[in-house]
């Protein structure tokens, strides 16, 4: 439970929303891809750039999100689309 306020997406309000998000590891869920990766950046024969963060497994993000609706200052209805969580998966 948050102030829409805190989503950071410039509504004036001081409803509180319900928002769902995604977390947990996806270790079982790798790939070759992942394997590899992870292996030749251990063996450091991929090395990022400093601004670059390499992830070698895949993470849990939406699949499906939902729309909120809240009304702010002004009591006008404001909805916002694909801001919560509906379904998570591993992705990557």
């Amino acid at each position: 439970m948050v102030k829409v306020r805190d989503l950071g997406l410039g509504f004036n309000s001081d409803e509180i929303v319900l928002f769902k998000y995604c977390s947990g590891s996806c270790h079982r869920a790798r790939s070759n891809y992942d394997l590899t990766l992870g292996n030749l950046l251990r063996q450091q024969l991929i090395t990022p750039g400093p601004q670059e963060r390499v992830l070698s497994h895949p993470c849990c993000r939406p699949t499906r999100y939902e729309a909120v609706s809240f009304m702010d200052v002004q009591n006008t209805w404001q909805t916002v689309e694909k801001l919560s969580a509906a379904e998570c998966s591993c992705i990557g």
